[in-house]
């Protein structure tokens, strides 16, 4: 495969963030601003089809390569380098700890040795990549080193769909490593850029709730519930007699009739706050933290009107929904209102534009 499939260390100069999830297409694409911050020049959300992405799996590759050409077209960009993400679900991380000042031919030996101990498939079945992440905390004569490895057959499904739809995929990442990336610019809009304090990253789609819980950029827990917007689109297109195509897009164009927010909407908000109190207090209860200082809402759940509210009433926890390009210049062909509402579902897609920034 003619591409850098590094997990950290991008080429490409020119590159177009693509998030493929289980709900949607999502593209984004960043310039500098020429101050030290970023542009928006462009992004793209294009809704998926039912069941084409299932638990991360490209199961039509054909509808999903459809779907990313829709969306690239719509973007009206001569950029086709793309950096694409795996789901966390698909890769798996480990921290070790080696000695210092090693070249990086002997570090390649080193890791391959021990992701042979851990990695329970062959080695020629997987993409394996590393980055050193720093000093060690207990040593200064030895590094931390993050490897990361994927089958090989999960990679290739999501280059096949991007090239497929004609684009090249030069950078390879991990979503919930993109979505930090995004979240670093959200932390530094909160006060004293959020120094110290504990933060909640709550992300809802389609189908998953992630938690993650944050201090000075380090997590502290990470919990996975099964609960998503699908169940609220579903009773949408039952109770409008839709299409569940349809009842997605309604339900992020918000345009849906006024029995939609008494039946359908408000009780979803409220089952979703109830859902996250409870994974709250599983955080409580399983480390020696006992207070959240801020809840940072992502993913297309995010987007609901209302949602924000209605968790800080549950909670008494300031809420506030991600929106990752706050503080970036928007070009002409960003309308801020539409960008304002898509934010919070576009952090993947964020963070795997800002690679393009990567020293």
């Amino acid at each position: 495969m003619q591409f850098d499939l590094s997990i950290f260390n991008p080429k490409a100069r020119s590159l177009i963030g693509l998030d493929i999830s289980s709900s949607a297409v999502k593209m984004v694409e960043l310039a500098s601003d020429g101050k030290g911050g970023y542009r928006v020049e462009r992004y793209a959300i294009e809704v998926l089809a039912r069941d084409i992405v299932s638990d991360g799996n490209i199961v039509n590759l054909e509808a999903a390569s459809d779907s990313v050409r829709r969306a690239w077209k719509r973007l009206a960009t001569s950029t086709r380098d793309v950096a694409i993400a795996l789901p966390a679900s698909h890769v798996i991380t480990k921290k070790i700890i080696v000695a210092a000042g090693q070249r990086e031919a002997d570090l390649e030996v080193l890791v391959e040795s021990e992701a042979n101990q851990y990695i329970p498939f062959a080695l020629d079945e997987v993409n394996l990549d590393f980055q050193v992440v720093g000093p060690a905390p207990s040593s200064p004569d030895e590094i931390e080193v993050l490897i990361a490895a994927s089958r090989k057959e999960k990679v290739e499904e999501r280059v096949a769909v991007a090239e497929s739809a004609g684009l090249k995929p030069r950078v390879l990442d991990v979503e919930s490593y993109a979505e930090l990336a995004a979240f670093h610019l959200i932390q530094a809009q909160l006060t004293d850029s959020g120094k110290g304090q504990i933060i909640a990253l709550v992300d809802v789609g389609a189908n998953v709730m992630n938690l993650t819980v944050l201090r000075n950029g380090q997590q502290l827990y990470v919990r996975e519930q099964a609960f998503g917007g699908n169940q609220l689109t579903q009773d949408i297109a039952r109770l409008f007699s839709m299409s569940f195509e349809e009842a997605e897009s309604e339900k992020r164009r918000n345009s849906l009739p006024e029995k939609y927010e008494i039946e359908l909407l408000r009780p979803f908000l409220e089952a979703m706050a109830l859902e996250l109190s409870r994974a709250l207090q599983f955080f409580f209860t399983s480390t020696q933290f006992n207070q959240i200082n801020h809840i940072v809402l992502a993913g297309g759940c995010a987007v609901l009107p209302g949602i924000d509210q209605v968790i800080a009433s549950r909670t008494q926890i300031n809420t506030i929904i991600a929106n990752p390009f706050a503080d970036m210049v928007l070009s002409d062909r960003v309308r801020s209102n539409s960008l304002l509402t898509d934010a919070s579902s576009l952090m993947v897609a964020c963070g795997l534009a800002l690679r393009r920034f990567d020293e």
